[in-house]
């Protein structure tokens, strides 16, 4: 086990930041950490790094105890917080090269260029720190947490301040390196999260609310479906009212619909019962369906559903 979180509580003053909350990540695992402002997802990263003592429970990194050896276990992880704090007044290279020395790393210019390849900062790299942009900023940050090869990855909202392009770069990244490591990373971009991970950790006021596959969470007993349906007429939608289980009935927007069609979104929890009942409504009134589709409930209303409650 590469990440192993029990019982962990983190206090300040009266506000239990982090509360007894348990999970552990296997390697080869990319992790979503997902929650509010404030939840205590950075505070549960930073316990995890060893940068943060807990009041009570344990983190075990790579078998080894956080709390009792936290010297140890940044050998074993790569850390790029929330603030990624850099020295702007040094190049690109020189901030790395000092990493490097700081993790005793024996081929340095190697582990150097491997890094700055590895995140995209080869015509950034002869810069100052202080002249790069905030994305550029925030990829010196991904080298450097990189540039030792770790065992973990632990990511602290890995893509802030990037543009639409850089962020499907570092996902990328992202991705390649859950090959052979274990990552657990954090981020505001739940499509982000989508989109790398098959596993989220949603945590809210300090406690954890949800521990699974995301495909589990969208299959939920008590998920709520959208059934898209469009047709080559023009039909009235008191036509579909008769189905049973749907909860409602809206339009589809005009910028999805062919110029003759026209679409509807049921909501239901009954998705496929739905589907059968279009297709035998079809056929009694001779309506030709263009297309049929369900989505199951995304990851921004499996979030708001559960930080809300």
């Amino acid at each position: 086990m590469s990440i192993e979180v029990s019982n962990l509580l983190k206090v300040y003053g009266e506000q239990k930041a982090v509360n007894h909350i348990s999970f552990k990540v296997e390697k080869g695992e990319i992790v979503g950490f997902l929650g509010p402002n404030g939840a205590g997802k950075s505070t549960t990263m930073k316990i995890i790094t060893g940068y943060l003592q807990q009041n009570a429970g344990e983190a075990i990194v790579c078998g080894i105890n956080v709390k009792e050896q936290p010297l140890a276990i940044k050998k074993k992880i790569g850390y790029l917080p929330e603030l990624n704090a850099l020295y702007y007044d040094m190049y690109v290279r020189e901030y790395l090269g000092f990493v490097a020395e700081v993790h005793e790393i024996a081929d340095k210019q190697k582990a150097i260029d491997t890094a700055i390849d590895t995140v995209g900062l080869r015509l950034e790299s002869k810069k100052k720190i202080g002249q790069l942009s905030k994305g550029y900023k925030q990829r010196v940050g991904l080298a450097a947490a990189l540039i030792h090869h770790p065992e973990v990855l632990i990511l602290d909202e890995p893509t802030s301040g990037l543009d639409p392009n850089q962020i499907i770069e570092i996902r990328e990244v992202i991705r390649q390196q859950g090959e052979d490591k274990t990552v657990l990373f954090s981020s505001h971009i739940l499509q982000e999260v989508e989109a790398i991970c098959d596993r989220v950790i949603i945590i809210n006021k300090g406690e954890l609310v949800a521990d699974d596959k995301l495909s589990n969470l969208q299959r939920s007993d008590n998920d709520m479906h959208t059934v898209i349906v469009q047709f080559k007429e023009k039909i009235d939608k008191r036509l579909l009212e008769p189905i049973t289980g749907i909860e409602t009935i809206g339009e589809v927007p005009a910028t999805l619909l062919t110029s003759s069609g026209s679409g509807f979104r049921l909501q239901t929890m009954q998705a496929e019962s739905v589907k059968k009942q279009i297709f035998a409504l079809a056929l009694q009134h001779n309506l030709n369906i263009v297309s049929l589709q369900s989505e199951s409930q995304s990851l921004e209303n499996i979030f708001r559903t559960l930080t809300q409650q």
